[in-house]
């Protein structure tokens, strides 16, 4: 959004979709390594959603189930399939 008297530039959220079915998934690696060191675990979160809902990279998405809302970011382009598709997504901690 570009202030007229200003003439900066500044970044605003909108809200491009709401109240959309949604499913959130959740899978766990762990590493071990060869040398004893303890092991490391870590966490890959998918959202499934309709095909047809365009999720720009970077998007801001904040997911509210079973009473706990969360904000995340796209961290990866869309699988998509015939009825569904999924996004990987990362915790949100800031914008860039």
């Amino acid at each position: 959004m570009k202030d007229p008297i200003t003439k900066i530039t500044t970044e605003k959220e909108v809200t491009r979709f709401e109240n959309e079915p949604c499913k959130l998934s959740y899978e766990k690696q762990t590493t071990t390594s060869n040398t004893g060191g303890p092991a490391v675990i870590s966490q890959t979160i998918k959202l499934s959603l309709a095909p047809e809902l365009d999720v720009p990279s970077g998007s801001k998405i904040i997911v509210a189930q079973d009473g706990v809302t969360n904000e995340y970011t796209r961290s990866s382009p869309p699988e998509v399939r015939m009825d569904h598709q999924h996004i990987t997504l990362e915790l949100f901690e800031r914008y860039a």
